[in-house]
């Protein structure tokens, strides 16, 4: 039972009494499963491109990316906090595991040593080292967004995630004026530490690469949030009484996506950055995925005005089938070559008119993501999409282990249509694909849901193309020991 003063809380989240009783009935019937098909596999959803191809590809984004405006758009608010939890669990019980021996042992090896060595000195207590990395009278890492930390060593000094995405923005999305537009979505109590270090090192990296870089942020907004419930589905109340509410995932950053003005729009996630001897085949994939993307695009257009003319052209509309289902991940529900010629034209005109990403798929070899599968939709019809184990029935868990691919979150996406206007993404997304998840609060239980993930089901009605990758574009940092990896090594 809501009262007065829950819908006055649920008003000031920018949220309404309706959206409050669709998050209810969410938890009530929970999200159904995706209708997974097959996984899409080189030859049947991935493309795998040749040398020749390649830079052809390449050649096409640097003829045509001039008059673009280009965003490179990194999700950075999340917290380090899984980053750091065995060395957190180490200062609660004190009991050191191979995380923490392989940390004191190879201390020296982290870019962010000569930092620590300023606060602490030579010191070679295990306890007061892990306690300097992340507590607040150290390094305090583990308060502070990945991209805050130090990753990468160099003669001139150490780089944060965040800087070193600004490098590789310097490298692959500057427009024809030379401007680099970098967007971090960041959490409102960092903002002011984001500043601090990315101010000084888009000045000093813009007079390295002879850029100018423009940077700007967006936090999650509150309406994006989800109301949070106990076990048996009733609104979860905080000890005085008020509602609790949950940012609801990267989902949520949809809505900052949806607010950037740009053409082409590169998302990569905060942690997954190579030093600057790795950075080739990223810059270059970069490219040849922004290139492809503007190709399937000025075909689309063509199309789009075609079919605008009133007379309908049966070659048209075949040929416009053979590319959608050859190029844009999309397979017509086979009682569709029946359909009236009209109905035809409107329905390929309507997939057309999409926004589209083309993203990058590395090879899987045991790391965590998700993957590239063919989904049936109701009506027959199957789509690529990027879903994840959650997203799953059971009896088709099967099918991840003969998926050849996963998902890197490595994405070109264009946001503009045909005749110059930008998408509201929010019409494209797939509500049926959120997450529901047990977490706890002052050690009660509670269930949270969390909105269609950004490159999962929010973009579940994008046209949308998958691209083989190399496995050396992707270069994750999920525990800090990561960053001993021979990828991090500058």
């Amino acid at each position: 039972m809501l009262t007065d003063r829950d819908y006055a809380q649920i008003a000031s989240h920018g949220l309404t009494e309706q959206d409050i009783k669709r998050q209810l009935h969410n938890f009530e019937t929970g999200f159904p499963f995706l209708q997974i098909v097959r996984p899409a596999v080189i030859g049947d959803g991935i493309h795998s491109f040749d040398p020749e191809t390649i830079d052809k590809q390449i050649d096409h984004y640097t003829h045509y990316r001039t008059d673009k405006r280009i965003v490179k758009f990194v999700p950075a608010s999340g917290a380090a906090t899984r980053m750091f939890k065995k060395l957190f669990e180490f200062l609660g019980d004190n009991k050191t595991n191979e995380t923490i021996d392989e940390i004191t042992h190879s201390i020296s090896e982290f870019a962010f040593h000569d930092s620590l060595v300023r606060i602490i000195g030579k010191n070679d207590d295990p306890h007061r080292i892990i306690s300097a990395i992340v507590n607040a009278d150290g390094l305090n890492y583990g308060n502070l967004p990945k991209a805050l930390i130090l990753f990468h060593a160099y003669p001139d000094g150490a780089r944060t995630a965040a800087e070193e995405h600004l490098v590789e923005g310097a490298m692959y999305a500057v427009s024809n004026n030379h401007d680099v537009n970098i967007h971090f979505t960041v959490s409102p109590e960092h903002l002011s530490a984001f500043e601090q270090i990315v101010a000084p090192a888009a000045e000093r990296f813009g007079r390295l690469f002879r850029v100018r870089f423009n940077i700007s942020y967006s936090t999650q907004k509150p309406s994006t949030d989800t109301i949070a419930v106990t076990k048996d589905n009733q609104p979860f109340r905080n000890e005085d009484g008020t509602l609790l509410f949950r940012p609801a995932g990267h989902g949520a950053l949809l809505a900052n996506l949806n607010e950037i003005d740009a053409e082409i729009v590169f998302i990569k996630t905060v942690d997954n950055v190579a030093p600057d001897r790795l950075k080739g085949d990223t810059v270059k994939y970069k490219k040849v995925l922004a290139g492809l993307l503007l190709d399937l695009q000025q075909r689309s257009f063509s199309y789009l005005r075609r079919l605008d003319e009133s007379v309908i052209d049966s070659a048209l509309l075949t040929e416009v089938t053979n590319f959608i289902e050859t190029e844009l991940g999309y397979r017509f529900a086979p009682d569709f070559q029946t359909h009236p010629a009209e109905m035809r034209k409107q329905k390929l005109h309507e997939l057309l008119h999409r926004p589209i990403r083309v993203c990058g798929m590395v090879r899987n070899e045991g790391e965590p993501g998700g993957g590239p599968f063919w989904v049936a939709d109701d009506d027959g019809s199957q789509s690529l999409q990027i879903a994840e184990s959650s997203q799953i029935a059971p009896d088709q868990r099967t099918l991840m282990k003969t998926a050849t691919h996963f998902n890197p979150v490595d994405l070109v996406c264009g946001l503009y249509d045909y005749k110059g206007a930008k998408f509201d993404l929010q019409r494209y997304t797939d509500p049926r694909t959120g997450f529901i998840s047990t977490k706890s609060k002052n050690g009660r239980e509670l269930k949270a849901q969390e909105l269609p993930g950004l490159w999962n089901g929010a973009m579940a009605h994008w046209n949308t193309v998958f691209v083989e990758v190399p496995i050396t574009t992707f270069s994750p940092v999920k525990v800090v020991n990561d960053l001993l990896r021979p990828a991090h090594r500058a």
